[in-house]
């Protein structure tokens, strides 16, 4: 007979053949045949148990075999195409009683074709075959895994006639467990032991993927040798394959020690991978028939694939469960809860299906906890073993000091933890926390003894397999495959949640900078349009005759004016303000308390920012003039400002002096009175008309409807502490302290404003530019008095303001901000003096009539 096509070398597989024996079991035999149709081997009753005369080395398979068996032979070899094919054929003839029947099973091994005999169950072989169909009767109706186990293993012990059969499930570990069994009620119970991974080491486990069936007929059965034993090339025969294959003796005593006599293993494998056996065991010997293992072999295959689907649903009731956790975080998020929040409510969300006491966010650097959890430091003492674990890696353990030596500080708290990483840089976390929980554990036999030493130093596997209980101490219950799967789910949601918020954050922050950009542009601008302006003061006011003071104050004046229109804007956030207030603070320096000596009437109206500043210049003018050379500028004369709105919305201001001096028209032109008759026409289109009468100056100005607004609420006058032009100058300070204290970084201001105080009488003043030289200072010699600027640059005043304060030194603050934003009572000033000051508010300030502003 020829071979197959394609002979296949199982020696040049990845995995080292596991068993070379030349030994089989004695209730079969086995011819192996070489290529040139020669046996190359045969086990030693292969002439007795076939009834076969010459079955020797080089005697050809067609002088041993009738010719339709040795067609049929043929025909089988020819089907195995994969590495590790098996063929089955039942009830063939061999030897010369054509009522002797012979069950066969061929594969290949190292180019060899290996043939094994049993004897055929003619009685049984109907019925085994057709056992397996109303074995797998209803199992598909079954949903739980345990109950699928629990109906397999009763099946299977119906169609076998073994003492117990079980179901065996491999751990994570390596270990296995008994999870559903069905014995005879004489028989000891196994459900729930334990066995050590060293029970059925690694070489088994990769064995039982190839093959699925292992009989062992009887322990106390005599191996039977092949013949010759070895292979052309001079290696052992690889008998992986082998349905008759004999068993190691320590196996064999591991029975014994058990008080077992046979045993049958079918391996359950699902999707490629060694889930479980069924492992079975009976007290006296058994030899089943090759049909009967073979139907428990076929049950296997399906009931394999009716766990697979059971599993299948198991995970697609918790991926439905992960969609409906991944919708309801959505929903919170749609919500405005932010990613805090909502992580911090994950915990109760997914309690019913991962149990936990505690859970942990760490995001973006930030820490939050809750339950039976590490505190922050403690987290953080573990954070970069944690960060040096793999990226995406879901890392679930039940005994977390063992991973990690840092986490024994609180292993009281949270003795196991699944850790969900959010893959950014660094990583963030979301941890599941379970508290310590001691388990009795039972094993068969001790396991941490699973091999004992025998005679001569042999090794000798353990004899006690009584029921040895563990208590475990340091560990959290384990997390189930069921939590791990889901724990992904939940990983992949927590990735896109954190996406979408990463990607909402950065369309924040490109918004906030076009807006900062925006503004940055508009103050830059605001900026240069003032600098331009005081330029175009200083410049026109230049012009006008009169010695260096006289021209310093004009300048001084108007730059006040424009300050103070920007003050009440500011306050009002760049929004229409009231003309009443920009009235009374223009003329409050004038009339002080005696506002009897003005009068507004008409509705007040709210300014656009856009005419504000010009309003203010034109009124500053006009006042100024009229306390120089009207009115205001004796004890007897007062001013009329009336307020009228048109039909149109135009607002219509008319000026009127009454009961001062004479008036004349100016001889010249001054940029004063140029501001007055232009201003409003060419910046706001609206219209300015002035007349010297005699009895008072009469002025008319008309400002557009587009800039103005109905204001709310009437503006009221308030009364102002009296002071005087002499005060103003100084003169009317009886107690000018000796030594000020003044801190201002700008140079420029700092020698304006110590000229300002030398000319108001002080006598000896200390300029710094920082903190640390105005502490220097004060506790060098103590200052009478102090004027702080607040703001410098990168730091504030305050720690001056709080030594001052324990030195009881009197200070004012001088800052471009308001009172309320600086809240100067706190820390303990009299009073605000806004920027930009003048002389007379410095002397004010001193005398202590500053205007702090609400």
């Amino acid at each position: 007979m020829r071979a197959a096509e394609r002979d296949v070398d199982l020696t040049s597989c990845d995995r080292e053949p596991i068993h070379q024996l030349g030994h089989i079991q004695s209730f079969g035999a086995m011819l192996i045949v070489s290529p040139d149709n020669f046996i190359a081997h045969y086990s030693e009753n292969a002439a007795a148990f076939l009834g076969l005369e010459n079955v020797a080395l080089g005697v050809r398979l067609d002088e041993l075999l009738p010719e339709a068996t040795l067609q049929t032979l043929q025909d089988a070899a020819r089907g195995l195409s994969a590495p590790d094919d098996t063929e089955r054929l039942f009830g063939l003839a061999v030897g010369n009683d054509p009522a002797t029947r012979f069950d066969c099973s061929i594969h290949r091994s190292a180019g060899q074709l290996v043939v094994e005999f049993e004897r055929h169950d003619t009685a049984g072989f109907g019925n085994h075959i057709a056992s397996i169909r109303p074995m797998m009767a209803g199992l598909d109706a079954i949903e739980s895994v345990d109950e699928l186990c629990k109906a397999a293993a009763e099946r299977l012990k119906a169609l076998l006639g073994f003492d117990r059969v079980m179901v065996y499930r491999f751990h994570p570990d390596g270990s296995g467990e008994v999870t559903a069994e069905a014995r005879e009620h004489e028989v000891d119970s196994y459900s729930g032991l334990r066995y050590p991974k060293s029970d059925i080491p690694r070489q088994a486990r990769a064995l039982y993927l190839r093959n699925r069936l292992r009989i062992i007929s009887d322990v106390t059965d005599a191996p039977v040798p092949v013949v010759s034993g070895r292979q052309f090339g001079g290696e052992p025969i690889d008998l992986s394959l082998s349905t008759l294959r004999s068993v190691s003796p320590i196996h064999i005593e591991y029975l014994r020690n058990m008080g077992v006599r046979a045993s049958l293993s079918i391996s359950i494998i699902v999707r490629g991978e060694l889930w479980g056996l069924f492992a079975c065991h009976h007290y006296r010997p058994r030899a089943l028939p090759f049909s009967n293992r073979t139907a428990a072999e076929v049950f296997s295959q399906m009931f394999s694939l009716t766990l697979d689907r059971a599993l299948h649903d198991q995970g697609e009731a918790r991926r439905a469960l992960g969609k409906n956790l991944h919708e309801r975080l959505m929903t919170r998020l749609a919500g405005g809860d932010s990613l805090r929040d909502t992580l911090t409510q994950v915990g109760s969300s997914i309690g019913d299906s991962i149990a936990h006491d505690g859970a942990s966010i760490f995001i973006d650097g930030e820490y939050v906890a809750t339950g039976h959890a590490p505190s922050e430091d403690e987290f953080r003492q573990i954070l970069p073993a944690l960060q040096a674990n793999r990226a995406g890696r879901i890392l679930a353990t039940d005994e977390l000091a063992q991973e990690f030596e840092a986490a024994s500080a609180f292993a009281g708290r949270a003795a196991g933890a699944l850790i969900i990483p959010v893959s950014r840089a660094p990583r963030d976390f979301f941890v599941l926390w379970r508290r310590e929980l001691r388990q009795v554990i039972t094993w068969a036999g001790n396991p941490e003894k699973p091999v004992e030493d025998g005679a001569e130093g042999r090794v000798s596997p353990r004899k006690s397999f009584a029921a040895w209980q563990q208590t475990v101490e340091g560990r959290s219950a384990e997390w189930t495959q069921a939590e791990r799967d889901l724990a992904e789910t939940l990983r992949i949601t927590l990735l896109e949640v954190i996406l979408r918020l990463t990607d909402d954050a950065a369309q924040d922050r490109k918004r906030a900078n076009e807006q900062q950009d925006l503004l940055i542009a508009e103050l830059n601008h605001r900026v240069r349009n003032i600098l331009n302006l005081i330029r175009g003061l200083v410049n026109q006011s230049g012009r006008e005759t009169g010695d260096a003071t006289t021209l310093t104050r004009l300048i001084g004046g108007r730059i006040g004016a424009l300050a103070a229109a920007h003050d009440n804007l500011t306050r009002d956030n760049w929004g229409p303000t009231s003309l009443k207030k920009l009235i009374a603070d223009e003329v409050d320096a004038y009339l002080g308390s005696k506002t009897a000596r003005l009068a507004v009437e008409g509705r007040d109206v709210l300014i656009a920012p856009q005419a504000y500043t010009v309003l203010a210049l034109v009124l500053h003018e006009m006042i100024t003039n009229s306390a120089k050379y009207g009115s205001l500028s004796d004890q007897s004369g007062d001013l009329l400002i009336t307020l009228d709105r048109q039909e149109n919305g135009d607002l219509e201001l008319r000026w009127k002096e009454r009961g001062g001096p004479p008036v004349r028209a100016p001889e010249r032109r001054g940029f004063g009175t140029t501001i007055i008759d232009k201003s409003i026409p060419h910046e706001l289109q609206g219209e300015a008309e002035i007349e010297f009468a005699l009895g008072g100056v009469e002025a008319r100005f008309v400002v557009p409807a587009r800039f103005i607004e109905d204001a709310q609420r009437e503006y009221e006058m308030s009364t102002h502490v009296e002071h005087d032009e002499h005060d103003a100058q100084g003169g009317g300070l009886h107690s000018i302290p000796q030594r000020v204290l003044l801190i201002e970084d700008n140079m420029i201001i700092a020698l304006d404003t110590e000229e300002m105080l030398k000319e108001l009488g002080v006598a000896e003043i200390t300029v710094s530019g920082s903190v640390t030289q105005a502490l220097r200072a004060i506790e060098k010699d103590r200052p009478d008095f102090a004027v702080l600027d607040f703001n410098l640059g990168e730091e504030s005043s305050e720690p001056v303001a709080r030594a001052l304060v324990q030195m009881n030194v009197p200070f004012v603050l001088a800052t471009g901000y308001s009172a309320k934003e600086v809240k100067f009572e706190e820390l303990g000033a009299s009073a605000i003096l806004k920027k930009p000051y003048d002389k007379s508010d410095l002397a004010k300030a001193i005398a202590g009539q500053g205007e702090p502003e609400a």
